[in-house]
């Protein structure tokens, strides 16, 4: 068995091996090429458990960690086992970060690395779904089926629970092409939480970026077979997996933190200086994206979960420090987004950027390279602002357009827009619309922690309610997010239990709760039952529709029809001008598709168009329907109205008609013409 471990600052390095009830046996790495260091031991297999010792300077003002009483993780082992159980054997140091080193051996208070042979089962024919055909579906492994009646009680809140073929009925059903699963490299609980017995729910905090998690295996040790079993059975169903990879910091935390792998091994190779530069991630250190030895980490294990793990792509968090190189200036060709997006297998994969880092430079939507698609930050937050009140379409307006204005001049198209109004990180759907204030106090941070610009509306009444009007009401503006978001151009992301109607009790930043707080309820009240009906007809809708799902930019362009592609309209059936956008008191608006061309590859057969009337206003408004050019005839499809969504009014109305439209409703018409 060969061993091979990185350190331009080590004096020496040994391999040290394991075994659960022996002294571990310390075998010196003698060759040395191009920084790296290896050697050779034979009679070694799978299994085999092992850590790192180097012997070097101490001087942490300069970024010298070399502390051999440390055991460290390989970061290119493929399995980890065990935990931190001794914070304090695994600091470096002892009393000041900055002073002496701490001669305390690590050894049985850390984590170990597993000698782990490559290859195994097949995880299936990808399933290779067209970005425009995309629904995202965001859920972390262990919350989605931690209570899931009809999983065995063994595999609930793991790998083998999400392949459950209940589960996968569940998902296909509902209309899911794409899984987005939080963290699943195996990661380790941050300093602050070490310290006060807390576990990192989220798995933000990574350990080692080749290996599987092990925590969410239902037999200890199985973690990557489970995680292919998993992998083949959602791709059995014509399901994508795309997983959250944490590239811009580590589990090690700030100078304070413990001395786990990467700080020990080389914390100039690894690390901005934490002195020098700034926090881009908020977590105590950022990674180096410059660094020969960091691009060469991430595109192999990025290339490994695409390559032996199966994956489809990757939502890649914080992405804007990986573009900024030495902690300057975000780079759409920074050395590792070039070495992602030039890489043959890497560039096939589905690319998502998180496209901001905790720094106000750091924000870059619109700003990576062609090949990734982005969370949109300002879609979020439009949308939100427009259905909680705050008066104004233009900006609507480009957000159901599919953010032109972001994407079109690079050169990508509509589906490189990741439209969400939720996500892991703030308030579930259901919270969105009963609190105005986050609620984070079991978080245990005195509500210092999660973001305090919600955009959020109680309807009146701040959390739970028996109140049926409040309720009725909160119903109805949580159907006009989903459907705003579902039948706006662009990439749809939904987050996993809002279909269930899943409360967090209004916390925002449940990051440490492991327990009902996080997890999915799956009793089937009403309320969540019609809720989950509702969003499957939405669903259902777009993926049968190819004029709600446009692979290209609206253009304006006149189509067979005679018509534009594309056509906003005022409440009074008239196409809307310039005055008409500049009227920052407006809270209606009409969206009109041709579906006579929709310029797909291949194209598909010519269809109706199609009307979306949106109107936010808290009275009911008269509006006029266009004329006769758009449509012989208006068929009520969708009524945001109703808990299920089909349409209060279901008869057909003729162009020109006048109808009253509710206060905050989305009606949306299928415009027939001969």
């Amino acid at each position: 068995m060969r061993f091979a471990v990185a350190s331009s600052v080590a004096e020496a390095v040994e391999v040290c091996l394991q075994w659960p009830e022996a002294d571990e046996l310390r075998v010196p790495l003698t060759e040395r090429t191009f920084g790296v260091w290896h050697g050779l031991v034979p009679g070694l297999g799978p299994g085999q458990r092992y850590g790192y010792r180097v012997h070097g300077p101490w001087d942490p003002v300069r970024g010298l960690f070399c502390n051999p009483a440390k055991l460290l993780v390989d970061p290119y082992t493929l399995r980890i086992e065990g935990k931190v159980t001794d914070l304090q054997a695994a600091l470096g140091y002892r009393g000041d970060p900055a002073g002496p080193r701490c001669d305390v051996d690590s050894r049985g208070s850390v984590p170990v690395s597993v000698v782990t042979a490559p290859g195994g089962s097949d995880t299936g024919t990808r399933p290779d779904v067209p970005w425009e055909h995309t629904v995202l579906y965001e859920l972390h492994v262990r919350g989605f089926t931690r209570t899931h009646p009809e999983v065995p009680p063994e595999h609930r809140g793991t790998y083998l629970g999400l392949a459950h073929p209940a589960v996968i009925s569940y998902l296909t059903d509902f209309g899911v092409t794409a899984v987005e699963l939080l963290p699943v490299s195996a990661y380790c609980d941050e300093p602050s939480l070490l310290r006060i017995g807390a576990p990192n729910y989220w798995g933000y905090s990574p350990l080692a970026l080749l290996a599987v998690h092990p925590g969410y295996a239902a037999v200890p040790g199985a973690e990557v077979a489970e995680f292919r079993t998993m992998v083949a059975a959602l791709h059995a169903a014509g399901i994508e997996v795309i997983v959250d990879m944490v590239a811009n910091h580590t589990c090690e935390g700030g100078m304070d933190g413990p001395t786990l792998a990467y700080r020990g091994l080389d914390a100039r190779a690894y690390y901005l200086d934490h002195y020098l530069q700034p926090d881009l991630t908020g977590c105590g250190n950022t990674l180096d994206s410059g660094s020969p030895t960091v691009v060469a980490l991430v595109t192999d294990a990025l290339r490994y979960w695409a390559g032996e793990l199966g994956v489809d792509g990757f939502r890649l968090d914080l992405a804007s420090v990986l573009g900024r190189p030495r902690g300057g200036p975000f780079d759409p060709a920074a050395p590792l987004l070039t070495a992602i997006t030039s890489d043959p297998l890497l560039r096939s994969r589905k690319l998502i950027a998180e496209p901001w880092d905790a720094t106000r430079d750091g924000y870059r939507i619109g700003g990576f390279p062609v090949h990734f698609s982005e969370w949109n930050g300002p879609y979020r937050d439009v949308v939100r602002d427009f259905w909680r009140g705050v008066p104004g379409v233009s900006q609507l307006a480009s957000r159901l357009a599919g953010s032109s204005d972001l994407y079109a001049a690079s050169g990508r198209r509509p589906w490189a827009s990741i439209n969400f109004v939720t996500a892991h990180d703030g308030f579930t759907l259901r919270d969105l619309v009963s609190y105005n204030r986050k609620h984070n106090e079991a978080n245990g941070e005195d509500g210092a922690d999660g973001t305090n610009d919600n955009r959020s509306w109680n309807c009146g009444v701040e959390g739970d309610t028996e109140d049926p009007a409040v309720r009725s009401l909160r119903g109805r503006q949580a159907r006009n997010l989903l459907a705003t978001l579902v039948l706006s151009t662009g990439t749809p992301m939904l987050l996993a239990g809002d279909e269930r109607w899943h409360t967090q009790g209004g916390n925002n930043n449940p990051y440490r709760l492991d327990d009902e707080t996080s997890w999915l309820n799956w009793s089937a009240a009403p309320d969540t039952e019609m809720m989950t009906a509702f969003t499957r007809r939405l669903l259902s809708l777009r993926n049968t529709t190819p004029a709600l799902r446009q692979p290209e930019f609206f253009e304006g362009r006149t189509t067979p029809t005679d018509t534009p592609d594309l056509v906003w309209f005022g409440p009074d059936g008239r196409p809307m001008e310039l005055n008409d956008w500049q009227d920052g008191e407006r809270r209606t608006l009409g969206m009109w598709i041709d579906g006579a061309d929709v310029r797909s590859h291949p194209p598909p057969p010519a269809t109706d168009s199609w009307l979306l009337v949106l109107h936010a206003g808290a009275h009911p408004i008269m509006i006029t329907l266009p004329g006769p050019e758009y449509g012989e005839r208006f068929e009520p499809v969708l009524d945001t109205g109703s808990a299920d969504g089909v349409p209060t009014h279901p008869r057909n109305r003729r162009p020109g008609t006048r109808m009253t439209v509710p206060a905050r409703t989305l009606l949306v018409f299928r415009a027939v013409r001969s």
